[in-house]
């Protein structure tokens, strides 16, 4: 039989069918994906060949193949250096959201994740949530950041999860996709999942007003099917964002505004740090390129961990 992974819960997973009915499936012995050591072999959005037999008196299925992946995202593992975790596959699009503050989602982060999915091929749109709590400043930081965004070529949309503010336009681009909601714990993806399709009634918790950090509510990512022909996949808080399987004379190419201008860089392997003449760095210099874009460019080049920290507001 054929499905398509719905819930991976690390040793069990939720399939569904070609025909619509789910089946809890596992892997018989060690499974491994060639070229990828990641520390789930089997990812929510995988479609899996799989059989099904009969334990007491349950009908279950063992995972046999993987079918080919048409793109994944995927991110160092946060114990484990050496492998990567891929947090879901065959995507159509992300929404990434995005607050100024409680929490805090800061540029080093956006830019890790849009490189990744660059990388991938998978469009991601930015979804600046929580805009009913801000105040003049806030807005403005906001104001600043869609500049930013926009100018490079990604969609921005302003929203309030909570509210349910300006979110028929998400409902419009979901329709007939798969759709996965990323960020970090406590930023309102279980929120907006809810006032998108309430009677998945997903559980949210408050923010830890200790370490202004959200608390984890989502522990594994699922797939669901929605009420108007679309899929969404709720995945877990992510804290930091390690960029995996990406050579550095490559990386410039999934910063689009940096791949525009590279043809006019006096040398063609121009990676855009010490070399003269440099179009990239003229423009940053020229604020045609923002500052906090660059500064992730090199930190993302001179290999910072997955993990890297950001006390403050990078430049925006």
């Amino acid at each position: 039989m054929t499905g398509t992974v719905y819930k991976s819960t690390g040793s069990w997973y939720t399939v569904k069918s070609l025909e619509g009915s789910f089946y809890e499936c596992r892997i018989k012995g060690k499974f491994r994906m060639q070229g990828i050591k990641s520390t789930n072999p089997i990812a929510v959005g995988d479609v899996v060949d799989f059989d099904l037999e009969t334990s007491n008196n349950k009908e279950t299925g063992v995972i046999k193949t993987i079918q080919t992946r048409k793109n994944y995202i995927v991110r160092k593992s946060v114990n484990l250096s050496k492998q990567t975790h891929i947090i879901a596959s065959n995507i159509d699009q992300v929404f990434l959201l995005i607050t100024i503050d409680n929490p805090p989602t800061f540029t080093s982060f956006i830019d890790r994740f849009l490189v990744s999915a660059e990388a991938y091929g998978i469009s991601c749109i930015l979804l600046f949530n929580k805009m009913d709590l801000y105040d003049e400043k806030t807005k403005n930081i906001v104001e600043d950041l869609i500049h930013i965004y926009s100018n490079v070529g990604y969609e921005c949309l302003k929203i309030s999860a909570k509210k349910a503010d300006n979110l028929g336009p998400i409902k419009i681009k979901m329709k007939n996709k798969t759709s996965m909601f990323s960020g970090h714990s406590g930023i309102g993806k279980s929120t907006l999942v809810n006032a998108i399709e309430p009677s998945l009634n997903l559980k949210t918790k408050a923010i830890s007003e200790l370490h202004q950090q959200g608390q984890h509510t989502t522990t594994f990512a699922e797939m669901f099917d929605l009420s108007f022909d679309a899929r969404i996949i709720d995945t877990p808080g992510i804290k930091g964002f390690g960029v995996v399987d990406i050579e550095a004379a490559e990386l410039d190419q999934y910063f689009p505004e940096f791949f525009k201008l590279k043809s006019n860089c006096k040398f063609h392997n121009c990676q855009h740090v010490h070399e003269p003449k440099c179009a990239v760095k003229q423009a940053v210099e020229a604020d045609e390129i923002a500052a906090s874009r660059y500064k992730s460019y090199i930190q993302i080049l001179d290999g910072e961990d997955a993990n890297y920290r950001t006390d403050v507001h990078d430049p925006i």
